[in-house]
């Protein structure tokens, strides 16, 4: 895995200056400590940082063509390049090294940009064609690997794999986007496109951007989840492929020069990647966990049976539960306002399999394709109820019920009505961002200012969800929220949190569950074969049943829970006060300070449980924080 950055002169061929390339590029020195390389020439500027896993010899960066007319930086994997290769040169087209970066340029040269069509695998890559005078970027199907970038107001085009190396450069404007902040305070995270500022912006998962010399960059999509319905399949035949699809999807990414394992969380993912690897490899696999001292939260017995069961080569590590002193840590790591407080244990998850190994193959992304998330089980329950009830009958009936029932967020969920009343008087679109919404809309309304509100000039953060399921190409309920989050949450979140804290560690993680043959397969199962009854990934679960016992399989899920609730009430009880409470915030003008005083004393006091907005406001002050002053809104 590596760290890309750029600087295109969109007007013409003017100098680039070599030492703030040099800065822009050391920014990302932690994605990339095995070599820096950087090339200029008039009006481009290519920098990259390389963390060496194939080809350890000769796959330094940038890379060019034979006459140096076209050249690439690049970070990722393309897992089917040797097929690619073999058949470029048939083309005619000769290599060489032996690694997959060099696959880019001649690919580009032979197909243009339905290069990226031929691609499999976890890309971020800018190519420069100076025949042409065209810029071309690319990120991937599903958004494994990031990509920023921003056009300045002297008509120069930067884009790097993290948003500080853009930060690094003096002419990026830092002004703060008030609908990013929208997006923020319901998310727990900025969803693409959007930056925290305004002059910044994420190239999209399946998306490419290109940009001529004197023009304008057009971006443009080139994959879609399809969600096309498979023919007549059983469960044994379901069963039976997917298993075949996954150790496939496993096997193309076990090709390492270095040494290569896995997490192991102990849920479902994890263990059936590890399985495949098992299946795959002769020597045991390294697998890594780490266990927390609080058994509410510790998962690390599962993983120990999994490990036993495949005899691989197991390491744990126990996190304290207080683990709190990365919270600037974190807030410097993501460079934008960041919620998910798993992000700790998986930073430390990270830091432990670095010891052993430099790359890890993770079990992301199997809630979001085969429906493993509780929430889709009471989507599905609300979706009935729509369906019996009109719009125009549930908006009074619901909203005044879930208006007069009491908030309990004590209570087990069954017993949380108001939510559900709250979801059942929306669409279903409006329903699901409730329910996915880290503050809802009334709440928001409380936290910003009226000064504040008034930026925002109208706009709401369930338009995010809105655009995507115009765009679903399926009508089916379990899909379109499926769709939803791996638009959103999937790379918004997990993804963006997984990246950052491995890459803070100079480690590369591979995702065979998020591989786009398998994810297109995966689409077009039906909706009973992932969620039946209350059974979340039923037929991946039951295609495991011959690796996995049953108390891994069928076991509730956990994941990476940190104990908020009571860090806001004990050791970090003054820590939070004074950040909602002191100069930060307050000189920002975007919040009501009697709301958030409202908020911590009803916290403290026990009477609610307002944890995750709390870690939401404490991870935005860290983060203005951190940009030390120079921001403006």
């Amino acid at each position: 895995m590596c760290g890309i950055v750029g600087i295109v002169d969109a007007r013409g061929k003017r100098e680039i200056d070599r030492e703030l390339l040099g800065r822009m590029n050391e920014s990302q020195h932690h994605r990339g400590p095995d070599e820096g390389g950087i090339h200029i020439e008039p009006g481009v500027g290519f920098g990259h940082r390389r963390l060496s896993i194939i080809d350890l010899s000769s796959g330094q960066q940038p890379l060019f063509n034979e006459d140096h007319s076209v050249v690439v930086t690049y970070n990722g994997e393309i897992y089917n390049f040797p097929e690619l290769m073999d058949e470029l040169v048939k083309l005619g087209h000769t290599f060489r090294t032996h690694c997959d970066t060099e696959v880019i340029v001649h690919a580009w040269e032979q197909w243009g940009e339905r290069c990226v069509e031929r691609f499999r695998g976890m890309f971020a890559f800018g190519v420069w064609d100076r025949n042409k005078q065209t810029l071309f970027v690319a990120r991937d199907r599903l958004g494994v690997k990031p990509l920023y970038y921003a056009m300045l107001a002297d008509g120069m085009f930067i884009f790097s794999s993290e948003l500080k190396a853009l930060l690094a450069h003096p002419g990026l404007d830092r002004q703060i986007d008030p609908r990013a902040i929208e997006d923020y305070f319901a998310y727990g995270y900025v969803p693409e496109p959007k930056t925290i500022f305004t002059s910044a912006l994420k190239l999209a998962p399946g998306h490419t951007l290109t940009l001529r010399v004197g023009g304008q960059p057009e971006v443009k999509q080139y994959w879609d989840v399809p969600f096309t319905p498979h023919g007549p399949i059983s469960d044994e035949q379901a069963q039976e492929e997917l298993i075949a699809r996954l150790r496939e999807a496993v096997d193309i990414r076990l090709v390492a020069e270095v040494p290569l394992g896995a997490f192991l969380s102990g849920g479902v993912d994890s263990s059936g990647v590890v399985a495949m690897m098992a299946e795959l490899t002769k020597e045991p696999v390294n697998t890594c966990s780490i266990s927390f001292g609080d058994p509410k939260f510790n998962e690390s017995e599962y993983a120990k049976k999994v490990a036993e069961r495949f005899g691989t080569a197991h390491h744990v590590e126990q996190v304290d539960k207080d683990d709190f002193d990365l919270i600037d840590t974190l807030a410097a790591l993501y460079d934008e306002p960041f919620a998910d407080s798993s992000a700790i244990p998986t930073y430390r998850v990270c830091e432990l399999a670095r010891k052993r190994v430099t790359v890890a193959l993770s079990g992301d992304g199997g809630d979001e394709n085969l429906a493993g998330y509780r929430r889709y089980r009471w989507h599905m329950y609300e979706e009935r109820l729509r369906s019996t009830i009109p719009l125009a009958a549930r908006k009074p009936i619901f909203g005044t019920l879930g208006q007069l029932y009491p908030k309990a967020d004590w209570a087990p969920r069954v017993f949380r009505a108001k939510s559900t009343f709250e979801a059942l008087a929306r669409d279903s679109v409006e329903g699901y961002f409730h329910t996915v919404s880290i503050m809802n809309d009334k709440m928001r309304q409380r936290l910003f200012s009226d000064d504040f509100k008034d930026k925002l000039n109208g706009y709401h953060a369930d338009s995010v969800l809105q655009r995507h399921a115009e765009n679903c190409p399926s009508d089916d309920p379990l899909s379109l929220v499926q769709y939803l989050d791996l638009k959103t949450y999937l790379v918004g979140d997990i993804l963006t949190k997984v990246d950052r804290a491995s890459m803070a560690h100079a480690l590369e993680v591979r995702v065979p569950l998020l591989d786009h043959k398998l994810v297109e397969w995966m689409s077009g199962l039906p909706s009973s074969m992932k969620l039946r009854g209350t059974e979340g990934k039923y037929i991946f679960k039951k295609g495991l049943e011959k690796y996995l016992p049953e108390d891994i399989l069928y076991r509730d899920k956990m994941g990476f829970s940190v104990p908020l609730a009571s860090w806001f009430r004990g050791p970090l009880r003054q820590r939070i006060r004074d950040a909602l409470l002191g100069e930060t915030l307050a000189r920002t003008g975007i919040f009501d300070p009697a709301f958030l005083e409202e908020m911590l004393e009803h916290h403290q006091s026990g009477r609610r449980d307002y944890s995750a907005p709390l870690w939401t406001l404490l991870m935005f002050e860290s983060f203005l924080r951190n940009l030390d002053g120079k921001w403006r809104m």
